[in-house]
């Protein structure tokens, strides 16, 4: 019993770091442009097939190609895929921010959350157009075989993406905290109206925070490919499960998202692990019960309206 608790555990951080790359993403947009991308887990699945892609194209294999055929990417050749994804990803992130978001942001209502759902259906049926429904097998770049130490196994592709997201989160903390322009990016969220009259670019700070956004979901989904497999669909419940994190760290606060992120996979992983079909139940009902006493979060602080 103690190693399929323990299996679990490391299992749900594995996830929990691709849900926390997720929360992490929200949480940049949310605290500098008091917006969402609701498309966020459209962006995931097009990181897995645009680093899917470009290993085809180092390969010599047709992009549209469904199947790797036996072919093994080298590390060189999946470092150059992973530059890709975030370069691409970073660029429809700025898309989507001049398309779908700035020409609603600051006016009543809230066009801009139809705005980038719609920008996701079209990325999905763009993708759907290209490669099909037909889920792909992407090869690690860590090997497939299982590390077994106590019992317990673990793929290092797992180990790859749970040491990313601890990584991403620590250099994340040290530009928030340390440079001129987590400075700036933390004025343009306390009060952008403010930080433009000091001289900020508060423009430029936004289109930035989409950009960052988007790369960290393309950076998610490309490490979850050879894990889950790349689906067009793929997205949809890493999307829900990272803003779920988020909610559950509290949105306003980007370490208590990437908080939130692992204690919903490690949560999830458990109920798994004691009854599968009441997991999705058990994990809302966890976010709903979070949210009913905290509602800003664990980690979020209070909002107070001066008036």
């Amino acid at each position: 019993m103690a190693e399929a608790l323990l299996q679990a555990i490391i299992s749900g951080l594995a996830v929990g770091g691709a849900y926390a790359l997720v929360a992490l993403g929200f949480s940049i947009t949310f605290t500098t442009t008091k917006t969402l991308n609701f498309s966020h887990g459209e962006f995931v699945s097009a990181g897995a097939f645009v680093g899917m892609s470009a290993l085809f194209l180092i390969l010599g294999i047709p992009v549209t190609a469904t199947s790797f055929g036996g072919a093994l990417p080298s590390a060189t050749s999946q470092l150059l895929a992973l530059a890709g994804v975030l370069a691409a990803m970073g660029v429809l992130g700025w898309l989507l921010y001049i398309v779908g978001v700035r020409p609603f942001a600051g006016r009543p209502g809230m066009a801009w959350v139809m705005s980038t759902l719609g920008f996701g259906v079209v990325l999905q049926s763009i993708g759907l157009a290209i490669w099909g429904p037909k889920p792909v097998v992407v090869p690690s770049p860590v090997g497939d075989a299982v590390i077994r130490y106590l019992g317990v196994g673990v793929r290092p592709q797992e180990l790859l993406t749970l040491g990313v997201a601890i990584a991403v989160m620590i250099v994340f903390e040290r530009v928030m905290n340390h440079t001129m322009v987590g400075k700036a990016m933390r004025a343009v969220a306390a009060n952008g109206n403010v930080a433009s009259l000091m001289g900020i670019n508060t423009q430029a700070m936004m289109i930035g925070a989409f950009v960052v956004s988007s790369a960290l979901a393309g950076l998610s989904g490309f490490l979850l490919a050879p894990i889950a497999q790349a689906s067009l669909f793929m997205g949809l419940a890493v999307g829900l499960k990272g803003f779920s994190g988020a909610m559950i760290g509290g949105l306003g606060n980007p370490r208590g998202c990437v908080i939130g992120g692992f204690v919903l996979g490690v949560f999830e992983s458990l109920v798994n692990l004691w009854q599968a079909q009441w997991r999705e139940v058990a994990v809302f009902a966890l976010v709903i019960l979070v949210l009913a006493f905290r509602p800003t979060g664990l980690f979020g602080r209070k909002l107070v309206e001066k008036v």
